[in-house]
């Protein structure tokens, strides 16, 4: 195990990225975390232990991977940015427990490195600080795709998090907050501010942890069609329900199919989607499913 100096610090990233002359990518998100404090609380709402195998997505210059190849079994590190690979190379020499991946993690075939890397038999997490760019279509990737991961620990926009982790009848609450409550059971561990990032980013970051459940939120008969519905219903949020599942079904289910279904399950169409619970939506897309057309 190296005994190099803490990578999390103001003057060894600077040192880094100097030496390596690697010019920051606005377009990647890449703002580096500067502050041990911050990576250790981290690694603590992570619940991350020698029997953790951790798969982080955008390493950076390795700041978080080389605290967690402390504390974890394994990482498996995905960086998108070519140019980051020989530095990681460099900055995590000596630890013989990592593996760096280049991908783009939105893209890439999650399920087959995870087989690659882990024992399934044994836990594994996720951690990762994503940029607000591919935040989104990550976590919908990450939550549908069935993978075998425990617990998600990941730094978002605090904007974000308040919108995953938000209630019915709010501004906040959207599609996203509903499909990550029916695989995990989501908490906002704590608030992030600019100034543990170089550059400084605009906004305040938070971490969030998801456990995923053992058995999703709520029980409907087509999980494909379920997503579907629940999308199609925030695809604009000044309509009604009714308005954007004609929009978003259309071909699939008719119009006065549509009516029906919502009458059946006891919802009125002039409601928007932020005014239903999940278990609103479970109802309505299973009583939709009787009606979707076979393709």
């Amino acid at each position: 195990m190296t005994a190099n100096k803490d990578i999390a610090t103001l003057s060894r990233t600077m040192d880094i990225l100097k030496r390596h002359n690697f010019q920051l990518k606005k377009n990647l998100g890449q703002n580096f975390l500067v502050d041990l404090n911050i990576l250790h609380k981290i690694l603590e709402a992570a619940k991350v232990s020698k029997q953790t195998q951790v798969i982080e997505i955008g390493p950076g210059i390795g700041a978080l991977t080389e605290q967690l190849a402390r504390r974890a079994k394994k990482v498996l590190a995905i960086e998108i940015d070519a140019n980051l690979i020989p530095i990681l190379n460099k900055t995590l020499a000596g630890y013989e427990n990592i593996r760096i991946v280049e991908a783009d993690a939105v893209k890439a075939d999650l399920k087959a490195l995870i087989h690659e890397t882990f024992n399934l038999s044994e836990e594994i997490i996720l951690v990762a600080n994503l940029p607000y760019y591919i935040t989104t279509p990550l976590l919908m990737k990450l939550m549908t795709e069935k993978l075998p991961i425990q617990r998600f620990c990941v730094m978002v926009q605090k904007e974000v998090a308040e919108r995953i982790t938000g209630r019915p009848g709010t501004k906040e609450y959207n599609a996203l907050t509903i499909l990550i409550q029916y695989f995990t059971m989501p908490r906002l561990a704590f608030v992030v501010p600019k100034s543990v990032f170089i550059p400084k980013p605009e906004v305040e970051s938070a971490v969030l942890v998801f456990e995923r459940r053992t058995e999703p939120l709520v029980e409907v008969r087509d999980e494909a069609f379920f997503f579907q519905v629940v999308k199609g219903s925030f695809i604009q949020r000044r309509k009604t329900l009714f308005n954007n599942l004609k929009q978003s079904l259309k071909g699939l289910v008719s119009t006065e199919d549509i009516q029906k279904g919502l009458e059946e399950a006891g919802i009125r169409s002039s409601l928007r989607g932020e005014q239903l619970t999940i278990e609103d939506f479970a109802k309505l897309s299973n009583q939709l499913l009787i009606y979707k057309k076979k393709e």
